[in-house]
Formats: C-alpha cells, sequence, structure tokens
C-alpha cells in the first residue's frame, strides 16, 4: 500500500472517530464537500479551506513518528498548518488547550460555525 493512500485511510478513520471534529478547535471538518459544508455552516468564500480534514500525526514524522492510528488523528488544516509553522511545535495536549483557550476568547477562528437548520 502507498504511503499517501495509507495516510488517507488513517485520516478518514480518525475522522469518523472524532465525529468530523478537529482534534484541536473541536469545530466541523470536510473531507470531499466544502460547497455543502460552507451551505451547512454559513462558512463565507475561501474560509471554508481552514476546516479541511488533514492528517495530524501526534509525533511528527521528522521526529520519529509513524503512520498509525495512535499517531494519527484527524485535524482542520488551519489548527494543523498553524501548530507546524512554529518554530517549537508544541506537544498536542499543550497545543489543543492553547488552541481552546484562543478559542474561548474568540481569537482563533475568525467566526462560530452556526449550522443551518432544515
Amino acid at each position: 500500500m502507498k504511503s499517501n493512500s495509507r495516510i488517507q485511510i488513517l485520516r478518514h478513520k480518525a475522522a469518523e472517530s472524532q465525529g468530523w471534529r478537529c482534534f484541536y478547535c473541536h469545530y466541523p471538518m470536510w473531507e470531499i464537500d466544502p460547497k455543502s459544508f460552507s451551505t451547512h455552516f454559513r462558512v463565507p468564500g475561501r474560509a471554508v479551506l481552514r476546516f479541511r480534514c488533514t492528517a495530524e500525526h501526534l509525533e511528527a514524522r521528522c521526529d520519529g513518528g509513524r503512520d498509525t492510528e495512535e499517531n494519527v488523528v484527524a485535524a482542520c488544516l488551519y489548527c494543523n498548518n498553524n501548530r507546524h509553522k512554529r518554530k517549537r511545535p508544541k506537544d498536542p495536549a499543550s497545543y489543543a488547550n492553547f488552541v481552546r483557550s484562543r478559542l474561548e476568547r474568540g481569537r482563533w477562528h475568525p467566526f462560530r460555525l452556526k449550522h443551518r437548520p432544515g
């Protein structure tokens, strides 16, 4: 099995077990249909891209992390990218606490997702 397809399978499995919620921010994510997600949650324009489901290695590959169910979780693109932009990325638990504290102050995602009734 190619590494890419293995990652896709692990990402999908993790997303399903997490209820399609980001490991860090707990916001919903989409995998293949950004337009439906945008309509459903009233996400404007290109902002929908930040909620794309990605595979996140709890222990980075460069640090010896492997492509295993125990090491791969699903995270929105925004949370995943921001964790790895840091000079010294926080460990997953510390980063989750950081993200959630920012969310509580309204300083992570630019808006709250609203479920469209019906």
